[in-house]
């Protein structure tokens, strides 16, 4: 296989970039063409300034704020990866990585931007996620921070912007027009209105799940980030209704959490056990939360861990993990995810402890199950998903 070119050059600069976690045999960049456009759209515009004021959403592993740091950005993310890989990146580029301030998605952008208050142009970029819902919530809670002077510049790959992806920014921000497309990506140019009537932001949003606890319906809240907003996905719902219950259980994690339906059942359906919930992003593992808190309030133990996989879970400690696992990271669509969920799976469970998968019939699971295990057994399945158990 050849090797990977991690070198990303512009016209203000060249950095070496690394997604994060780093891997030894990575086959995907940690910047797409999008950045690079951005980058070149402000050099060409002199839109840099040395008294810019300078706010960046989604950077996924510093593509746009190491070339940018000497204006000392402000970048929110929803993803604790990227926060890692902003910080390693900027270390092995010998930049100062204090020069760059990193939020995250729920903390309110006006309290820290003021720290980086200054007179002069203010400039907007966003990356464009993936979900539509975020977009939206991202563009609500930005909209106080802009006014008619404010450059607002998006870019993403053409294959990821739609017409409803416009109309968002028109809805919400003001007039807007895309660019012409440039080695497969495009810029959004939207122009604030004060004067636009806009509806408040819609999330976080809840619904109740098909289930009731003393006869009570259980109701979940989704901050934007979190998948399937509207109601329970069909492969969680296939899960909850085949959860393993066992006294033997002590400690139960929900691996890639997401709301934490899967670990908020749990708990339920085995009372004595301790539930960790982890997730990579801020808006999910806060929507476990409160979730697990509605339910529960302070009267059960749970763990909730913003981390990448399993890290901070200790080895052999645990007797069931729960994963319905992701078959992307980002908007690129591979298994690196599920495998590294898998070993490190195994790696935290203790000596007969349980993996239990759900996924699609498709994504042949069983195969990278048996290879770390040496054995995975068929719980259930239906016409679309397939329940695994694999055993330490």
């Amino acid at each position: 296989m050849e090797q990977l070119d991690n070198k990303m050059s512009s016209s203000l600069g060249s950095y070496k970039l690394q997604r994060y976690p780093v891997r030894k045999k990575e086959t995907l960049r940690a910047w797409d063409s999008a950045d690079e456009y951005l980058l070149q759209y402000l050099d060409e515009n002199k839109l840099l300034q040395a008294e810019v004021s300078l706010l960046i959403i989604n950077d996924s592993f510093g593509g746009l704020s190491l070339p940018l740091s000497k204006f000392q950005p402000v970048v929110i993310t929803d993803s604790y990866l990227s926060t890692q890989a902003i910080r390693l990146n900027a270390q092995s580029n010998g930049i100062d990585e204090d020069l760059i301030t990193v939020i995250d998605s729920l903390v309110t952008p006006e309290s820290t931007l003021n720290v980086r208050s200054r007179i002069g142009n203010h400039v907007v970029l966003i990356k464009v996620p993936k979900s539509l819902a975020m977009l939206e919530d991202q563009l609500h809670r930005i909209r106080p921070l802009l006014d008619e002077s404010t450059v607002i510049v998006a870019a993403a790959m053409t294959k990821h912007i739609h017409m409803s992806t416009l109309e968002l920014f028109e809805k919400i921000i003001g007039p807007t027009k895309s660019s012409r497309a440039q080695k497969k990506s495009r810029l959004i140019f939207s122009q604030f209105d004060a004067d636009l009537s806009v509806a408040d932001n819609p999330y976080p949003k809840s619904y109740a799940l098909p289930y009731k606890l003393d006869d009570i319906d259980i109701e979940v809240k989704n901050h934007a980030a979190v998948f399937s907003q509207e109601k329970l996905d069909l492969g969680s719902r296939f899960f909850i209704e085949n959860l393993p219950v066992s006294d033997q259980y002590k400690t139960i994690v929900d691996l890639g959490c997401g709301n934490g339906a899967l670990g908020l059942m749990a708990a339920i359906k085995n009372p004595l056990a301790k539930i960790i919930f982890t997730d990579e992003s801020y808006m999910a593992v806060e929507s476990s939360i409160s979730n697990f808190l509605s339910v529960f309030d302070d009267t059960r133990e749970a763990e909730f861990l913003q981390t990448d996989c399993l890290q901070g879970v200790e080895e052999n400690s645990v007797s069931l993990v729960l994963c319905n696992p992701p078959f992307h990271q980002n908007n690129a669509i591979n298994d690196n995810v599920a495998w590294q969920m898998f070993f490190e799976a195994r790696e935290a469970l203790e000596s007969k402890g349980e993996l239990w998968v759900v996924g699609n019939r498709h994504l042949a699971y069983h195969a990278k199950l048996k290879h770390l295990f040496g054995s995975c057994e068929v719980m259930a399945s239906n016409k679309k998903f397939t329940i695994l158990k694999a055993v330490k």
